[in-house]
């Protein structure tokens, strides 16, 4: 069975946010400090060559996150679109005007800004282990995400995979996520947005990322998953608040839907998103979003089955 076309928005004058995950083919744990700071470089290169804002990323020991919002192609004028050429090809190339409509759609493009990433990492990692072969497991995966609450969990969610995994108490104290490098660096180069997904809701810029650090906080503050034991305390305290679960302790159960999702946000984003992917579903049958619990309003919509 032929693969099934990737959900990518093509609107007109349409910005639309991803979150996009992919995998090592490679047992065990592969990424070490080296391959994890090359990594970053890579997606910091594409990142300046395509028409995209890196709002978030983390890049674990065996696979990364990124959270992006990709504009259209119609947004970026001809001589953007040159710029956007000599970086990608060495300086003093000439640009092939014949191909400007090519170039203008490759630059807005999420599937080739991730085979350009994971392909120069590849090439960069079996140079460095002097091997051959398959570095990347299956397609990446890509959600598309509101603006606005929608961002900031899932942008949340990716700054606390370290966190997750045991291996940093702090968020910002693992450098290989956004989070971590926007309070180690200082956003150097200005590599990430400073959205947070506050924009819109009208925060300052200079009051962004304290106010999602708040928020990264609260949702970090959750138990971990594995815990063997619940303490008197935490099993009194459960009761005093009858069992109900307020929404930011029941941050770790929704964390799947920033990954299994096809399409998550509002339920009209929702119902927008897949009428135009419509044709991409499996099945006659009329796909209805459902409600992700533990977030007021907040839907997702089952991802393409892939082959």
């Amino acid at each position: 069975m032929p693969r099934i076309p990737r959900m990518v928005r093509i609107d007109s004058g349409q910005r639309c946010v991803y979150h996009v995950i992919s995998r090592t083919a490679l047992d065990g744990l592969p990424f070490k400090k080296l391959e994890k700071d090359e990594l970053v470089r890579v997606i910091q290169r594409f990142s300046m060559v395509y028409a995209v804002d890196v709002l978030g990323f983390s890049i674990m020991d065996n696979h990364f996150h990124l959270l992006v919002e990709m504009s259209p192609g119609d947004m970026l004028v001809d001589d953007e679109v040159r710029r956007r050429f000599t970086l990608l090809y060495k300086k003093g190339a000439a640009f092939p005007e014949g191909r400007m409509t090519h170039f203008r759609e490759r630059f807005s493009s999420l599937s080739h800004y991730v085979k350009d990433i994971k392909q120069t990492f590849s090439r960069y990692y079996n140079r460095k282990k002097k091997r051959k072969g398959t570095l990347w497991g299956e397609r990446f995966k890509s959600v598309i995400v509101e603006k606005g609450s929608t961002v900031i969990n899932c942008l949340a969610y990716i700054d606390l995979n370290a966190v997750r995994a045991g291996i940093v108490r702090r968020p910002e104290d693992y450098r290989w996520c956004s989070i971590g490098y926007h309070i180690q660096t200082g956003n150097r180069d200005g590599f990430l947005s400073l959205d947070f997904g506050l924009a819109e809701f009208g925060v300052d810029d200079d009051q962004r990322l304290t106010q999602y650090r708040a928020s990264l906080y609260h949702a970090g503050a959750i138990d971990k998953w594995g815990t063997a034991k619940i303490s008197k305390k935490v099993l009194l305290k459960e009761i005093s608040d009858d069992f109900e679960m307020d929404r930011m302790r029941r941050f770790r159960y929704r964390t799947r839907y920033f990954t299994d999702s096809g399409i998550i946000g509002s339920k009209a984003f929702v119902l927008e998103t897949y009428a135009v992917f419509k044709d991409r579903f499996f099945g006659s049958r009329e796909r209805v979003p459902k409600r992700v619990k533990g977030i007021d309003g907040m839907y997702s919509m089952k991802r393409l089955t892939e082959a």
